[in-house]
């Protein structure tokens, strides 16, 4: 290699380094590792061979490594005593001899073959410099340009890289033209083998779908971006609320229906400062900016409780709830109670808004409107009046004295004693006895009709 051959090369080699972002060292191995190919390619596949390529000098040497012999019986591997001492004054039988190779007597498949081999090995470098910048950028906003679609998918253009937009991550009527910004968290970065190593996550499934797709032989990394993300939403109200980032205001909770509502559960961790107004800003300056890289998702500001009957009330924002009736604290029932004006707001558009409250509190959440829950409860009392009046020595008017007061349980009555009922005002001893008898008898004729 004369000097403009050697200045040519580092060159070459620096170039690839500052626009691929590979070491030189890392490239110099896997040319040498491709000459080494492509000699084997000629020698032989059991041949042992050395290469090394030395910028300063300009050079490139190679040896073919083989035990001195007294007769060759493997040409592969083995050299006569008089071929080596004519190559070398001082051999001894037996030692491992290193023969000059002369390079420039490459032939030219050999040549492409070490071609080949080093285009693919710096691909693959290239491959895990990208996999090592972008992996640990996992949850990181990224803005890039809309380069091509496949199928619904939408391929990104990051500059170093190429992302993937899956049609599962866009947002509900949000549309992306050829060559326009859109912003996107990026949620998963994949090599070529944990993408098909991918099994029940069905998320990912659909990102491997997509990313097949798109791939046409690239073989990762694969960066796949989200715009329906609550981290995404996350993320936003960072860079525009610095509370939040600085920690004074903790999102305690974020549900979405992505492009077109999400509630967010704020907390303040200063008395000073209210959570909500925070977020919302001045004029609405901070709310409308986060709203506006959504396309114009809706976002609820709820103020978060350590009591969970406080945060239900406030997750059916912007609906006013009356009252609320925990109907089991296990299972995590409960019954939201608002005036009839505000049970379609609670409710909201295909049930969108009571569905959010319920993400968002872990509770499963029902809302009735007032006249709604009045008219069922008539309907109880009238049922329970009906099932009174049917015992002996009780009339209309005393089922309906009982059931209002609260004593509409015939099994329940059967196990009263006469001052209990005699508590209830116009119900003397008399009448109280008979009802009691007319009650277990009702009881025991029930428990007969099962049998």
């Amino acid at each position: 290699m004369n000097e403009k051959q050697q200045r040519e090369m580092i060159m070459a080699l620096e170039a690839l380094e500052r626009e691929k972002n590979i070491k030189k060292e890392d490239i110099l191995l896997t040319i040498e590792e491709a000459l080494i190919s492509a000699l084997r390619k000629n020698i032989g596949k059991t041949a042992e061979i050395e290469a090394h390529i030395d910028t300063e000098k300009g050079k490139i040497k190679a040896y073919h490594i083989v035990k001195v012999v007294k007769k060759v019986e493997d040409e592969e591997t083995e050299i006569s005593l008089d071929e080596a001492l004519s190559i070398r004054k001082r051999v001894k039988m037996g030692e491992d001899f290193k023969r000059p190779l002369e390079i420039k007597d490459f032939s030219r498949i050999a040549a492409q073959i070490a071609k080949q081999v080093l285009i693919q090995k710096v691909r693959g470098i290239e491959r895990d410099n990208l996999y090592n910048e972008f992996k640990p950028r996992e949850g990181e906003v990224i803005t890039g340009l809309v380069r091509r679609y496949s199928d619904r998918d939408v391929v990104v253009d990051l500059g170093k890289a190429e992302a993937i937009l899956p049609y599962s991550e866009q947002l509900k009527r949000e549309r992306y033209p050829h060559n326009s910004r859109v912003k996107a968290i990026i949620v998963k970065v994949m090599s070529h083998t944990e993408i098909h190593e991918v099994k029940d996550d069905q998320q990912l499934i659909r990102f491997r779908s997509a990313a097949f797709k798109m791939d046409k032989g690239q073989k990762g990394p694969y960066i796949f971006l989200s715009r329906t993300s609550p981290d995404l939403l996350e993320e936003l109200f960072k860079v525009e609320v610095s509370e939040i980032a600085d920690g004074i205001i903790e999102l305690k909770g974020i549900e979405r229906d992505p492009g077109v509502r999400a509630k967010v559960m704020v907390k303040s961790n200063d008395s000073k400062i209210d959570p909500i107004g925070t977020c919302v800003g001045l004029r609405g300056t901070r709310i409308r900016a986060v709203t506006g890289e959504l396309n114009g998702e809706r976002i609820d500001l709820l103020k978060h409780s350590e009591d969970a009957a406080t945060n239900i009330i406030n997750a059916i924002s912007p609906a006013k709830a009356t009252s609320l009736k925990v109907i089991s604290y296990e299972e995590k029932k409960a019954l939201i109670i608002v005036p009839d004006d505000q049970l379609a707001i609670a409710i909201g558009k295909d049930w969108q808004n009571i569905k959010l409250a319920s993400r968002i509190t872990g509770w499963q959440l029902e809302v009735k409107g007032e006249n709604e829950l009045k008219e069922e409860g008539q309907q109880a009392s009238k049922e329970k009046s009906n099932v009174l009046s049917e015992v002996d020595g009780i009339g209309a008017k005393t089922a309906d004295l009982l059931v209002k007061a609260g004593m509409g349980d015939v099994e329940q009555i059967a196990g009263f004693s006469v001052d209990h009922l005699t508590t209830i005002q116009g119900l003397g001893a008399k009448t109280a006895e008979k009802i009691i008898e007319g009650a277990k008898k009702y009881v025991a004729d029930s428990k007969k009709a099962k049998k």
